[in-house]
């Protein structure tokens, strides 16, 4: 046992029991082409097992951000992994491409084995509902670095496509639909502003705001886990020709739709084409936020935007509803440059 590291603060014991914890969660993610198991120094997977023939490999990382604010005072860790993986393998999927594996890291100021195991309960679960594997990762216990009780989480994905089916956004054109495909409410962009408006208007996390969530709490719709939308996407693009696929995060229509278009092209968006849901006409009100400026921060209830030929929507829109997923048209390509909402 090492005595003298134990009294610097870090507790190795519970470092090994948090291994010890996480086996069976890592275990519940494999897939074909993972190689070795939990405990190596690298993570591996056979690439030569998917029968690709020329794989692009695509690679994310992101994190959760202040979002986890609210899980620290909700004290609820199971969900925020699934934020992470969300985050990481939907930026991928938008240039096509399947998520293979992920890795986390997890850093805190005190290893609670109880509490990194259901961190890590969420990772893998965001695994499974993207497909890839959790083939490894770091938990770093840093003594002084973090609050009492406080984390951060961070994750990594790389996934694969053919490089005949790359989606860059160099088919975009003007007269393309855009499909739009429901978040589950504010994912994990635009927390400083959430925790800003919680605060400056006095609002209990831990009490419900009838008007806009019935009897939940709103410390549990704020942490409503982001939607994943790797297979359902996956299977659009086998069925549809995609020109472009846009991943609602922060800077919300404005920021991130333009990432797939060509210059000089623009969109016009259709408000009330989708259900703007309850929590983000809770923040514009208490939040006093200029209607417009809301689609400039939040996804304002669209988690993802796939830009297609006309003549697809609705073969788009079906495919996804067979998933589950509430999509709609909710605008078009056009060739004059902005953002247009009306």
């Amino acid at each position: 046992m090492a005595v003298n590291y134990e009294k610097a603060g870090v507790n190795l014991e519970a470092g090994y029991e948090v291994v010890r914890r996480i086996k069976a969660h890592v275990a519940s993610t494999a897939r074909p082409g993972v190689m070795g198991n939990i405990g190596a120094f690298g993570g591996m997977f056979d690439l030569a097992s998917l029968g690709v023939r020329e794989p692009v490999l695509v690679s994310g990382t992101d994190g959760v951000g202040t979002k986890l604010k609210i899980a620290f005072e909700m004290d609820r860790h199971d969900t925020v992994g699934i934020d992470a993986v969300a985050m990481c393998v939907n930026d991928v999927l938008a240039q096509g491409a399947e998520p293979l594996f992920f890795l986390d890291y997890v850093a805190l100021g005190h290893n609670i084995p109880e509490k990194v195991e259901a961190i890590v309960s969420g990772v893998a679960e965001g695994c499974r509902q993207a497909g890839c594997a959790l083939v490894g990762g770091e938990t770093a216990e840093m003594p002084g670095m973090y609050a009492g009780g406080e984390y951060d989480i961070a994750g990594y994905t790389t996934g694969v496509v053919e490089r005949s089916k790359l989606i860059d956004g160099s088919k975009v054109k003007a007269g393309d639909v855009l499909v739009g495909i429901a978040s589950t409410g504010v994912h994990s962009n635009g927390f400083s502003l959430v925790r800003k408006i919680v605060a400056d208007n006095g609002l209990d996390l831990h009490a419900p705001l009838p008007e806009y969530f019935g009897d939940r709490l709103l410390g549990d719709v704020l942490l409503t886990p982001t939607r994943i939308y790797v297979k359902q996407v996956l299977d659009v693009i086998r069925q549809c020709d995609v020109h472009g696929v846009a991943h609602i995060t922060g800077g919300g229509f404005d920021e991130n739709i333009p990432r797939i278009l060509q210059k000089g092209q623009g969109i016009r968006i259709k408000e009330g084409s989708w259900e703007i849901l309850p929590v983000f006409r809770m923040l514009e009100r208490y939040g006093k936020i200029p209607h417009r400026e809301m689609f400039n921060i939040f996804n304002m209830g669209i988690g993802m935007v796939l830009a297609l030929d006309a003549s697809e929507a609705d073969k788009a829109v079906a495919i996804l509803g067979s998933h589950g997923e509430k999509a709609s048209v909710i605008g078009t390509v056009t060739d004059k440059e902005g953002t247009v909402i009306e």
